[in-house]
């Protein structure tokens, strides 16, 4: 007995030595959404998730060229695509010189962030301690939120505004308390961005976690998100949590999710035939607080499809859309947004990109229970997100998160029976971790006992 204690010590060691972490890049710019400075650099106004984007396009697109991501996948199209198009839309309507500085944010935004995901979350690790990490954000933030719902200040806010400018702050009294605004430019975009998180805090475990311990965080998350006080963000807590309970209580039914789609599809057809509103305005009329707004939204979508229809190609840029002359200028709805200022080629190519994500992912075979715990994870919160992206708009910092978030979910097309991926098999095989870090495993000079010389075991045994 007493011989084998070094060799469980040497284990135990290496065991912690090839433990990977998240990659820096990832982590900077998972803080920097939390930042809400505005710098100005010459005409353009950059903030710090802007800036780190920025910074990590260039080398992130030659990787991604290079197949450090793996294979180029529809996805990686569609969103690349996507951004041309938006810049040749912006150039058609506005003209060149203006479509340089939008296009340019936008492609930083959205490829950049995307291609961030693709590189460096390159399988089940890493797409654990992403969630773990961005999950400890949303902790962090609970307190700050719990300060500003019951007195209206803004903690996170003052305290940046100390070294830049920040974001306006913008409070709202609702119901007695205060609209948790956070350090984003709206308390919806704070609630969504904390809301989008609930799924992965729930479903997956972070350092060996055992799933009653995964309870505490996920229910800090719904109450910082909570918080806001916003009906999408709400909308998304009650999607994602009914889908969680719905595959708890039916684990055992393989069929359970076509059984959800049937009923889905049963829900639609009755709201389309049974109803005098389309599925798309019954559902934009009651997710909201109150019916003043649901009538509000409703008159978008109404005006706002008219918009693409007699704008299909090219859309209207960032000009004004066709509407009577008092209703607001805002859209509270993602996809319309896409659609009204880039056209419908805008919409179908970032639209089908996340689709195809979505559903290449979901029909992927071969995954233990472990891996697909993280699919579902991935799928019901990237999912939830593109359903109340129908009643609420993404920008600023959560809009690059979404991307960096569907992006995260590519690794597991690359899932072989086994459960590990081929880009991390083939970066491992050539002594790199699949985001490019050099594997502790490969190291010379350090082994596991089973690796180890005969004569060195012989010399511990004497």
């Amino acid at each position: 007995m007493g011989q084998d204690r070094p060799n469980r010590t040497v284990a135990r060691g290496t065991a912690r030595s090839q433990k990977r972490r998240l990659p820096w890049p990832v982590k900077v710019f998972l803080v920097s959404l939390l930042i809400p400075w505005i710098i100005p650099i010459g005409p353009v106004v950059l903030s710090a998730y802007r800036i780190v984007l920025l910074l990590s396009l260039v080398p992130c697109l030659i990787m991604w060229l290079r197949g450090r991501a793996g294979p180029i996948r529809a996805p990686d199209i569609g969103v690349l695509f996507f951004c041309i198009w938006a810049t040749i839309s912006v150039a058609v309507v506005h003209g060149i010189s203006f479509a340089m500085q939008p296009s340019g944010i936008l492609l930083i935004e959205t490829m950049g962030a995307y291609l961030l995901a693709r590189i460096y979350i390159r399988d089940a690790e890493d797409f654990s301690n992403m969630v773990g990490f961005v999950t400890k954000l949303v902790l962090l933030l609970f307190p700050f939120a719990a300060y500003e719902w019951f007195t209206g200040n803004k903690p996170l806010l003052w305290a940046f505004g100390l070294i830049f400018k920040t974001v306006e702050s913008a409070p709202q009294p609702r119901s007695g308390f205060w609209r948790v605004q956070g350090p984003f430019e709206h308390s919806i975009l704070f609630g969504l961005f904390c809301a989008s998180v609930l799924a992965l805090a729930a479903m997956v475990p972070i350092n060996g976690q055992k799933s009653g311990t995964r309870k505490t965080p996920a229910i800090v998350v719904f109450l910082t998100a909570l918080s806001s006080m916003s009906s999408a963000p709400i909308a998304a807590l009650a999607m994602q949590s009914m889908l969680m309970l719905w595959n708890r209580i039916l684990r055992s039914f393989p069929s359970r999710w076509k059984i959800l789609g049937i009923a889905a599809l049963a829900a639609y057809l009755v709201v389309e035939f049974g109803s005098n509103q389309t599925p798309v305005q019954f559902y934009i009329s009651k997710f909201t607080f109150d019916q003043q707004t649901g009538w509000v939204r409703l008159l978008i979508w109404e005006f706002g499809s008219a918009s693409v229809l007699n704008h299909p190609l090219f859309g209207v840029g960032f000009g004004e859309w066709e509407r009577p002359v008092w209703m607001p200028s805002s859209i509270d709805n993602f996809w319309l947004v896409i659609a009204v200022r880039y056209g419908i080629p805008g919409v179908a190519f970032l639209l089908g990109a996340c689709l195809w994500m979505i559903f290449a992912v979901g029909f992927k075979k071969g995954f233990d229970e472990k891996l697909e715990n993280y699919r579902l994870a991935y799928l019901i919160s990237t999912a939830s997100c593109m359903i109340i992206g129908t009643t609420v708009h993404f920008w600023a910092a959560p809009y690059s998160w979404f991307l960096f978030l569907v992006g995260t979910g590519a690794w597991m097309l690359d899932v072989k029976g086994d459960g590990v991926s081929d880009a991390s098999g083939r970066a491992r095989a050539r002594g790199r971790s699949p985001s490019g870090r050099a594997s502790h495993q490969e190291k010379p000079g350090r082994y596991s006992d089973e690796t180890a010389p005969q004569e060195k075991r012989n010399r511990r045994v004497r």
